[in-house]
């Protein structure tokens, strides 16, 4: 049961815009991105302006106040951020599916790194220790976050990581691993079979800010055999997890770019 108060919910959402935001924004593009009727939207900034959250300027743009632009839920920057608004979809996800749900980022080495996970409550599951670091090219996690970045992070990473097989279905060969790349970002998400370690299977989505630009992933981890019962419904629900995320970021997909995405087989 979703008990948000949605009027609470819309003030933070626009305290949370506006302090990404380095220039000041109109009422208009306000709305756009957050979708909420205007007259409310013009509701909430008049409050705000009222209380001293929001400035208005003299061309009607709206701006946080800049003694709140560090200050209080949002004080971690990025990753405190993504953390605090992907901690409750998680948790969802985790109480949904009854598997366990992580959200990494990506390190200076183009590795992933654990930011916040769910761990499922079944008898037998998979889990991670905290800010674990993952291998880029050995998980679905670090694939995910590899697969997005420009063509030559990928070559330098290539060049100067000794790719160490996990197990004996782990792929050693660089032209395969920049296959699964490749098909990572055809189909939008990303999938792993007991190549990291055994026994357990992922499936992965990236996770956007308000440019398009990838900054992490959310993944839901689980055994073999109950990811082979349970593939598709474990995509829909990472791909939906990873579009509320990163709606929460700011990221407004292009409404003529089909979001969806079916299975296709193992990456």
């Amino acid at each position: 049961m979703n008990n948000q108060v949605k009027s609470a919910a819309r003030v933070l959402d626009v305290l949370e815009l506006l302090s990404r935001q380095p220039e000041p924004m109109r009422l208009n593009e306000l709305v756009a991105r957050l979708g909420f009727p205007k007259s409310s939207a013009y509701g909430l900034l008049s409050t705000l302006v009222a209380r001293g959250y929001v400035k208005k300027d003299s061309a009607d743009r709206y701006a946080i106040v800049e003694t709140f632009r560090q200050g209080f839920g949002w004080v971690g920057g990025l990753e405190g951020f993504l953390t605090s608004v992907a901690a409750p979809v998680v948790e969802e996800m985790r109480d949904l599916l009854d598997e366990t749900v992580f959200v990494c980022v990506r390190t200076p080495e183009q590795n992933a790194r654990l930011v916040t996970k769910a761990v499922s409550r079944q008898p037998i599951r998979y889990d991670a220790s905290d800010q674990s670091s993952l291998p880029g090219y050995g998980t679905v996690m670090g694939r995910v976050l590899l697969a997005f970045q420009p063509d030559e992070v990928i070559d330098d990473y290539f060049a100067r990581t000794e790719l160490r097989a996990f197990n004996e279905r782990t792929p050693t060969d660089e032209a395969a691993i920049r296959a699964a790349l490749a098909r990572i970002r055809a189909d939008g998400f990303g999938t792993i079979v007991d190549e990291y370690a055994t026994g357990g299977a992922g499936i992965a989505a990236p996770i956007r800010n308000a440019d398009g630009a990838v900054v992490a992933v959310i993944d839901v981890a689980t055994v073999t055999a109950r990811y082979e019962q349970r593939r598709d419904e474990m995509l829909a629900a990472v791909l939906e997890g990873a579009a509320r995320i990163s709606a929460r970021l700011g990221y407004r997909p292009d409404p003529d770019t089909n979001q969806t995405q079916t299975p296709q087989g193992d990456a």
